[in-house]
């Protein structure tokens, strides 16, 4: 049986074809996609050019029997019933466009934690699927004819593609609209983002029917951080797993309990949903990882990736050069938006290599943040696995291991989204794909220098606070 899994991400489309016969799996297609910021704080997609991406790759992988998607959460749009033209961008889950009509909904807080799991956050899609129809007259215009759609990326993939105008549970559980312990959607936090109900999808479990494309059935779709958390193997409660793409998204298996840690920035969600069984996680993230180190290679700090490994030099915190990568604001713990990204420390004797170092110790200091408010909350099996960009670099994945004081678990195959994608769609029909075989571990070390360097970092972040607030 042959399963692609189609993984539209942040910055680029992947089709990744498994064999369940063998377990092989192959990258049939990629592409990148544009990515625009029309004005400070806004990311856009073109739903247009990622349809067509998500075409392109269902075409290049071929005949298969089974298609599974993972989708980039929080995004999302709106668009025509009938025509199924896209009405405005996509709304990129970076974007910081509605924080001013979050902070005007803070009363409202307790509402939104207890019935969706969610803190208010410009980065969930209810704020910005209101701003789309207060903002966007052909929107307005579409609703008011009665052709109005709007939903995360899937949603409009599946609805164009597959005619089917559906999402799924954990995908929905990203949006501050779904009840997290019903998995339906709630009519009072519909009410107070100003979001019509009736615009929404319907609402599926994650491995089911989600209609054909080119007479392929599509038999799973999700979030692709929660793929990702299902291609690791992670299924008991205390598994874990973080990726580092253009952000870096810590998740933890909770299985059918509903870790409610709002007060700690923590996020609880849907990893899963298969027949009537739903499993749960607990999610931390970091907005900027991947994308600090893009920012970096445009000024001119990373000339190419291989530069990204094999310091001469003792950690750069520990010769005092701190970089907070606040690019995009502080998610967990934090959740601030006003915070700002900054080297501290530089001297007339800095160097690139320096603050390259730096670079790369921001973002795990960051990830260990999220990490340790996760394990103040679930017990963590003692090794975590990581995937993405950044996992490749051996400095990195030592001072990730020695910052969160646990193992890191690297693996030899760095697909892990579009193959959790994959297996949950495997799922569907009884097989379970075996997990990719580990490439190295990494054991933690060091131990009398961590608390000295979360302390230093920790002084760091608490200077970006509030920063574009003055």
């Amino acid at each position: 049986m042959r399963i692609a899994a189609i993984d539209q991400g942040t910055t680029s489309t992947r089709a990744l074809v498994v064999d369940a016969s063998d377990g092989t799996a192959v990258i049939a297609h990629a592409v990148r996609h544009a990515q625009s910021h029309p004005a400070p704080g806004w990311v856009e997609h073109d739903a247009e050019e990622l349809l067509a991406n998500v075409r392109a790759c269902v075409a290049a992988a071929g005949p298969v029997d089974a298609l599974a998607l993972a989708n980039q959460g929080e995004s999302c749009l709106a668009w025509d019933a009938l025509t199924g033209e896209a009405l405005s961008p996509v709304i990129v889950w970076q974007d910081n466009r509605t924080a001013d009509a979050i902070a005007g909904l803070a009363d409202h807080a307790a509402l939104v934690e207890t019935r969706a799991g969610l803190p208010l956050d410009a980065y969930f899609s209810a704020s910005k699927l209101g701003w789309l129809l207060r903002h966007l007259p052909r929107v307005q215009a579409a609703r008011n004819a009665g052709r109005l759609r709007l939903g995360t990326t899937d949603a409009f993939f599946l609805d164009r593609l597959a005619g089917l105008f559906a999402t799924d549970a954990a995908t929905a559980s990203r949006t501050s609209l779904m009840g997290l312990a019903t998995g339906r959607w709630d009519p009072e936090l519909c009410a107070l983002f100003g979001v019509p109900l009736d615009c929404l999808p319907e609402i599926r479990p994650t491995v089911g029917g989600f209609g054909r494309i080119e007479g392929v059935p599509v038999v799973a779709s999700v979030v692709d951080q929660q793929a990702a958390l299902y291609g690791h193997g992670c299924r008991a409660p205390g598994d874990a797993k973080i990726t580092f793409g253009t952000g870096a998204f810590a998740l933890a298996v909770t299985g059918g309990e509903i870790v409610r840690a709002a007060g700690e920035g923590l996020l609880p969600t849907v990893a899963w949903a298969i027949g009537k069984a739903t499993t749960y996680a607990v999610d931390g993230g970091v907005y900027d990882a991947g994308s600090a180190v893009e920012w970096a290679m445009r000024i001119g700090i990373v000339d190419d990736v291989s530069q990204l490994d094999g310091f001469a030099e003792p950690p750069a915190i520990d010769r005092g050069l701190v970089f907070v990568p606040a690019l995009s604001g502080l998610a967990c713990p934090h959740w601030d938006r006003s915070a700002a990204a900054l080297f501290l420390g530089m001297s007339a004797a800095t160097t690139r290599a320096d603050l390259r170092q730096a670079l790369l110790e921001g973002i795990a200091l960051r990830t260990a943040e999220v990490v340790a408010t996760i394990g103040a909350r679930v017990p963590l099996a003692p090794a975590i696995s990581i995937d993405g960009g950044l996992s490749r670099s051996g400095y990195f994945a030592q001072f990730l291991a020695d910052s969160l004081g646990r193992e890191v678990v690297v693996g030899a195959f760095d697909e892990r989204t579009a193959f959790g994608a994959a297996a949950l769609a495997a799922s569907a029909f009884g097989i379970d794909l075996a997990v990719p075989a580990e490439a190295r571990r990494h054991a933690l070390r060091g131990s009398e220098t961590r608390e000295a360097r979360r302390a230093r970092f920790a002084e760091a972040v608490a200077r970006t606070r509030g920063w574009r607030a003055v």
